[in-house]
C-alpha cells in the first residue's frame, strides 16, 4: 500500500494536497489539530475543511494530533511504517506577528514539530519523500535593502539589478537580518530539513513560499492576504493595510500550483534542496493594486483604514525567482494568473461567509 501522510491537513496548502494525492496514492494520512484557530479566532478554524476532506474522499484518514506531541506522532509514523512514500509537511504557526506574543508556541510547533517529523520520517520510512514549506521569511528583511523605487501604485527594484528580471533568488543571504520571531523559528526548520537531505542522505525538499493562496484558504488579520482582502471585500469590512503606502509587492502562487511542485519533486526527489516558490513575474501585486482587482470582482468599493506602522520585518517588495526550480523541473509551470485566483477565492468565499 502506498500512503501519503501530510500534516496541516486542514489548511490551504494541507487540502490542497489532500486533493491532488487522493488520487494517486492508495490512502492518504491527514494529520490536523486544528491550532489555526487557536491562532488567529473562530473565523480561521480549519474544521469545517476537515470535515469537507473526510466526506469527499474514500481513501482520507484523519487524526487530530498536535506534531509537537512526540509519542502520539510517532504512533502515526510507526502505524504505517515503510508503506509511507511521501510525507508533505505544512503544519505551522504563520503569522510575524502572533509569533511574538508566545515564541515558545510558535518554536516548538514550526521548529521542533518540523524536527519530529523529520526524525519519524528517518526512523520508520528512510526512504520515503519529505516536503517541507517553509517561507520567504527565511530571508528576514534583506529584501528591503534591496535599490527599491516607489512607483504610483507599487514599490519596484531598480530595472538594472539582476533581481529585476525574474526576482529574488535562492543565493539571498539568511544571516544578518531581522527576521521577526516567526521567520526566525522557520530558519530553524529549513536548515534542519535541509540537513536531514545533506547529513542523512534523505529525499528531502524545502519550499521557501511567496504569498501562497487558494479558494481554501481560512483567512485572517494576521495571515491570508489574498482570501482575508476578498472577505473584507465581500462583506464590507474594515481593512488595515500596515505601513509602505500600501504600495508594497508579495508574488502570489495558487496552492493547486504549489502542490503542483511538490509532485514534480516526489517523481525525481534530491537531498536537501531548498527553492524558492511562488508567483514570481507570472503572478504579483501591490496592495493598492489587489484592493483594485478585488473591487472589480466583488463590484463594490472596499472599506480600507491605513497605518503608518508597518509589520516588524515585513517585506516592501518580494518577488519570488523559481527559475532553479524550472531547471530542475522544466516539465512545470503555472496554470493560475492572480485574476484567476481571485475569482475562485471570491466564488468559494460567498458560499461560506
Amino acid at each position: 500500500m502506498n500512503v501519503v501522510l501530510i500534516t496541516g491537513a486542514g489548511g490551504l496548502i494541507g487540502s490542497e494536497s489532500v486533493n491532488f494525492f487522493s488520487e494517486k496514492f492508495d490512502l492518504v494520512v491527514g494529520i490536523d489539530n486544528d491550532m489555526r484557530q487557536y491562532f488567529f479566532g473562530k473565523e480561521a478554524s480549519t474544521n469545517w475543511n476537515v470535515i469537507r476532506l473526510s466526506e469527499k474522499y474514500k481513501n482520507y484518514r484523519h487524526y487530530s494530533t498536535d506534531i509537537r506531541d512526540q509519542k502520539a506522532l510517532e504512533k502515526i509514523f510507526y502505524a504505517y511504517g515503510k508503506d509511507i512514500k511521501l510525507i508533505i509537511h505544512t503544519a505551522a504557526q504563520p503569522s510575524h506577528d502572533w509569533a511574538a506574543k508566545e515564541p515558545f508556541t510558535d518554536f516548538t510547533v514550526n521548529a521542533n514539530g518540523t524536527l519530529n517529523a523529520l526524525e519519524f520520517t528517518r526512523i520508520h520510512c528512510p526512504e520515503a519523500v519529505f516536503i517541507f514549506t517553509s517561507t520567504n521569511k527565511v530571508y528576514g528583511d534583506n529584501p528591503n535593502y534591496l535599490p527599491l523605487i516607489e512607483l504610483e501604485k507599487r514599490w519596484e527594484i531598480d530595472t538594472n539589478h539582476p533581481y529585476y528580471k525574474n526576482g529574488i533568488d535562492e543565493q539571498m543571504s539568511l544571516d544578518h537580518t531581522k527576521h521577526s520571531v516567526f521567520g526566525a523559528s522557520k530558519v530553524a526548520a529549513d536548515i534542519m530539513a535541509q540537513e536531514y537531505g545533506r547529513y542523512f542522505g534523505m529525499k528531502v525538499g524545502v519550499f521557501r513560499g511567496g504569498c501562497l493562496t487558494g479558494p481554501n484558504h481560512s483567512g485572517a488579520q494576521l495571515h491570508g492576504f489574498l482570501s482575508y482582502l476578498m472577505k473584507c471585500a465581500i462583506t464590507g469590512q474594515d481593512y488595515t493595510i500596515f505601513g509602505y503606502k500600501g504600495k508594497q509587492v508579495r508574488d502570489n502562487i495558487h496552492s493547486q500550483d504549489l502542490v503542483n511542485m511538490f509532485w514534480h519533486f516526489y517523481k525525481q526527489p534530491r537531498n536537501g534542496e531548498a527553492y524558492n516558490a511562488g508567483g514570481g513575474r507570472f503572478a504579483n501585486c501591490s496592495m493598492l493594486e489587489a484592493i483594485e482587482l478585488c473591487e472589480k470582482i466583488t463590484d463594490k468599493k472596499m472599506n480600507y483604514s491605513y497605518s503608518e506602522t508597518n509589520r516588524i520585518g515585513d517585506h516592501i517588495w518580494y518577488i519570488s525567482d523559481v527559475s532553479k526550480f524550472k531547471r530542475h523541473y522544466p516539465e512545470w509551470n503555472w496554470e493560475y494568473d492572480l485574476n484567476q485566483t481571485l475569482l475562485e477565492i471570491f466564488e468559494n468565499l460567498v458560499t461560506r461567509i
